[in-house]
């Protein structure tokens, strides 16, 4: 897995579970790729594939130029904050960016709006405490 310095996105991130019961997380599935596990680096992409554009509608919040970028997808994400980061694959569709527009995440006077991505509590935690439950990040691949 190489993760790139090419800039792709920026927003907020959030974390859910999936895989089998790990640290905060108990038994969930294994995402719409099939193998995403709470204990590794995984994320939820809201442009993972057509069908999954349909549930996220980013576009709704403004966000519609994500790109596609489906299963198995690499992706570095980097702590707006403190410039922490993180190598992810994607493995899953998410977050439901439509239910969330407006929302925003600041740091050092600087804001990032819109649910864009989820990791898995392995990932959200190299960047941020999981206590937070939202970090504003840039993503690059």
């Amino acid at each position: 897995m190489a993760c790139g310095s090419t800039y792709l996105w920026r927003g907020e991130t959030t974390w859910f579970c999936c895989g089998s019961a790990w640290g905060p997380c108990g038994s969930a599935g294994g995402g719409a790729c099939g193998n995403c596990r709470s204990s590794a680096n995984h994320g939820a992409w809201p442009n993972a594939s057509a069908a999954c554009w349909d549930i996220t509608r980013p576009d709704l919040c403004g966000e519609g130029g994500i790109p596609r970028r489906g299963c198995g997808a690499v992706m570095n994400v980097k702590h707006q904050c403190t410039g922490a980061t993180v190598c992810i694959t994607i493995t899953d569709c998410g977050p439901r960016t439509k239910s969330f527009c407006g929302e925003q995440t600041c740091c050092n006077g600087e804001c990032r709006s819109n649910r864009i991505l989820d990791l898995t509590p392995a990932a959200f935690s190299a960047i941020g405490s999981l206590s937070s439950g939202k970090l504003p990040v840039w993503i690059y691949e």
